[in-house]
């Protein structure tokens, strides 16, 4: 069953919602220490159960999303983009389904394209548009990392995902069936 928004209430330790209550500051200050914007594909394919234990992909980037963040509190802020984008400040991304308008969701977190922050993008790598994906993400100032997260024999989707991270001049990463994403993201934060 697909979360609503409405419906959504557990706050993830360590997410920025969990830090701004914890030192009693707002939302917007909590998320001034922010180092890197993640944007998690949460559309129908990341209902896939190719993950270690039968988790769906989803399910297994909100797990991995959970250790990364209590691991750097108040560093990582979360959107969910599938036909739609939402902001995540309580940490988990919205089951969303739907399509991979992956374009849309650049186009939403470019306002935090400001100076040292970090994007990365979890994704199977099939984004509605390939070409005006590519066209946003020549935009940014800052590098746009990639973690493919699918069908190993995927190359379509790790491809995109890999010209995606050199347009912008990031890394693209694989993990493997989405079971080692805390790592693979903070790897790249220390790249």
């Amino acid at each position: 069953m697909k979360q609503t928004l409405q419906k959504q209430t557990h706050i993830v330790k360590g997410s920025l919602s969990d830090v701004a209550k914890s030192t009693n500051t707002s939302l917007a200050e909590s998320f001034l220490s922010a180092d890197v914007i993640v944007l998690v594909d949460t559309s129908s394919s990341m209902e896939n159960r190719d993950a270690p234990g039968g988790l769906s992909r989803y399910d297994a980037a909100c797990k991995e999303l959970a250790t990364l963040q209590a691991a750097i509190p108040g560093k990582v802020a979360v959107i969910s983009f599938s036909t739609s984008t939402v902001f995540c400040p309580n940490g988990q991304p919205f089951n969303l389904g739907g399509g991979t308008d992956l374009e849309e969701a650049l186009k939403f977190a470019k306002v935090a394209d400001v100076p040292d922050m970090r994007f990365i993008v979890i994704s199977d790598g099939q984004p509605n548009s390939e070409d005006d994906t590519l066209k946003i993400a020549r935009t940014y100032t800052n590098k746009i990392d990639t973690i493919f997260c699918g069908d190993e024999d995927d190359q379509r989707g790790r491809c995109f995902l890999e010209r995606l991270a050199k347009i912008s001049g990031g890394q693209a990463v694989t993990s493997d069936r989405v079971s080692q994403l805390s790592n693979k993201v903070q790897l790249l934060l220390t790249a």
